[in-house]
């Protein structure tokens, strides 16, 4: 089977992360080929029992067939195991490796490549189309080599023993190579669509379970009972047309070879006949006409594991070739005053043609508190984005202490950010692991202790039965959305950055909670530069400055009792919010 160039680069990526195991690697292609090597033995072993044994009637040569018969398959047990197991620990080490790869990869791919991209597809691929590549590299190679060495050894033998018959075997080979070529582009493409399904398969799972609440409340069980049952035949209709392209081939192949055996068989017999072949000679030349059905079988059957294995290995290599997040940067401060300047600062998002910021300028002093207010989609929340990086502007520059934060070192510039966000995210792990999590994970319990009593969530943790080590679920579903807040909180504080942004930080809380925490973040906010997004209004009237966006851009800045005296857009929407 030859592979098209783009088969074969990516075959050759692939064995790149098997070099490192090369030892083992090795030991099991010497095994296969040992355990290949022992194939024609059989039929040879054959010949001279029955001309010697049977015909001959030798005393001594029948008694050394037994022996040699128990040797031959305990040769072959121990090299089977010996290839079996190295393969699989090959593959198993390939497996882990290419997932560690693809997650390292995922933590460095920046946040539009998660816009434009659904997490149950980039799960099936670290879960499912990563195992099918060991088809590829590991089950498919060793049938591929042993079968090649099989069906090599007991060609040979037969040319030893008849190469005019032989001949006719040849004459069937063009034609195999030509169908086998065909039937790899159909099943490479259906392998491709079907793996492709799989994320789209996740996908809806993913979305059902996440959001179980929804679909029970709003009576979603037969949309997405509908969405699954689709995604299901998808990937039903498409191992159908797989299996349906493998099923075609093989028969052809197999038909082929069966009348090159008929043809040999009638020619065989004619010269036994003819007595220009022993019984012994007939009997090995047919055994090992036998024995070629096998692998010849499972070499036809591998070409659609190795092309499941290789389209698999191209959805793999696409991730792993994703531009990282830029990090261009080669400056750090260890210290930060915390002067943000926003000069002309314009974004448009990929497939959108209304600006989501469009010329901002704006001059934060250290330790200032900036409310960003507006209507839904005025770009309050893109606006915060740009300050860590999420984003990067079109146009226009953002600077921190008066150094252009594209010059500073990605971690270093996020090293004095802390965010609490309005989609608070935890994660399945002990209360403590989450509030100490990432660069502050060396904290002391002290510390964390002090950052929960500052964020009023001590009482509640306290209350616990396992305190700060309770496991709190998937996203923190144990708690309550005030308690998620407020560990959300806890973190912030523990970081204790000179940046804040907070994004409708206490949106969650009930009025008792919110007073307490809105105290403890005004204590927080102190001498610290904070960008807060807010929603409701009444949680930033004490803000230093408002700005007022509309459609990407500054309509209106001042303190809360100015904007509220000119009755511009800012009155406009306090108004609003009031007279609900």
């Amino acid at each position: 089977m030859t592979p098209t160039p783009d088969s074969r680069a990516l075959y050759l990526r692939l064995l790149g992360y098997v070099k490192p195991y090369w030892r083992m690697f090795a030991l099991s292609l010497v095994a296969l080929v040992l355990t290949a090597a022992t194939e024609p033995m059989l039929p040879a072993l054959f010949k001279p029992l029955l001309d010697q044994g049977f015909v001959a009637k030798d005393p001594d040569f029948i008694r050394w067939i037994p022996i040699l018969l128990l040797a031959l398959f305990l040769v072959r047990g121990i090299t089977s195991f010996v290839s079996t197991y190295c393969m699989a620990w090959v593959g198993s080490r390939l497996v882990m490796d290419l997932r560690a790869a693809m997650f390292d990869k995922l933590m460095t791919l920046p946040t539009r490549y998660f816009d434009q991209n659904p997490s149950g597809q980039l799960i099936a691929h670290l879960a499912f189309n990563v195992t099918q590549v060991t088809q590829s590299a590991t089950s498919s190679l060793t049938t591929l080599v042993r079968d090649t060495v099989t069906v090599l050894g007991l060609l040979g033998y037969l040319l030893w023993l008849n190469w005019q018959l032989t001949l006719i075997v040849f004459a069937m080979v063009p034609l195999t190579l030509w169908i086998v070529r065909m039937a790899s582009t159909r099943l490479r493409g259906l392998s491709r669509k079907a793996q492709q399904n799989i994320g789209d398969l996740t996908q809806v799972v993913d979305e059902a379970v996440g959001g179980h609440r929804v679909v029970k409340l709003y009576g979603g069980e037969d949309y997405e009972q509908t969405r699954f049952r689709h995604a299901a035949n998808l990937a039903r209709v498409f191992e159908m047309k797989r299996v349906a392209a493998n099923a075609v081939y093989e028969p052809v192949i197999q038909f082929i070879a069966a009348v090159a055996l008929a043809i040999i068989v009638y020619i065989a017999a004619g010269q036994a006949s003819a007595n220009t072949t022993t019984v012994g000679g007939f009997v090995a030349f047919f055994m090992a006409m036998l024995l070629l059905f096998a692998p010849l079988k499972r070499l036809t059957a591998v070409n659609d594991q190795l092309q499941r294995g290789l389209a698999a290995a191209e959805t793999i290599f696409t991730l792993l070739d994703q531009d990282a997040e830029r990090d261009s940067g080669t400056r750090s401060l260890d210290r930060v005053e915390g002067r943000l300047t926003l000069h002309g600062v314009s974004l448009t998002y990929p497939g959108k043609t209304t600006p989501a910021l469009d010329g901002i300028t704006l001059d934060i002093a250290p330790g200032e508190t900036v409310a960003l207010v507006g209507a839904s989609g005025s770009g309050k929340t893109t606006l915060a984005n740009l300050v860590p990086r999420f984003y990067d502007p079109d146009d226009g520059t953002i600077t921190l202490d008066g150094i252009d934060i594209r010059d500073l070192r990605l971690q270093n510039l996020r090293g004095h950010i802390a965010l609490v966000s309005q989609d608070v995210v935890l994660f399945n792990d002990t209360l403590a692991h989450n509030i100490a999590y990432g660069t502050r994970r060396d904290a002391t319990a002290e510390e964390i202790r002090a950052a929960c009593v500052a964020a009023h969530a001590w009482e509640f943790i306290q209350a616990l039965p396992d305190g700060l080590q309770t496991l709190i679920g998937e996203n923190g579903m144990r708690l309550s959305g005030g308690q998620r807040q407020r560990i959300a909180i806890a973190r912030a504080i523990l970081k204790n950055a000179p940046l804040l942004i907070l994004d409708e930080a206490t949106s969650a809380l009930d009025n008792e909670s919110e007073r307490h925490v809105q105290a403890a973040l005004e204590t927080l906010m102190e001498n610290r530069t904070t960008l807060v997004v807010a929603h409701r209004l009444s949680t930033i009237e004490r803000a230093h400055r408002i700005v007022v966006l509309e459609g990407g851009r500054i309509v209106e800045i001042g303190s809360h009792a100015e904007l509220i005296a000119r009755k511009g857009r800012y009155a406009q929407l306090h108004a609003l919010q009031f007279s609900a």
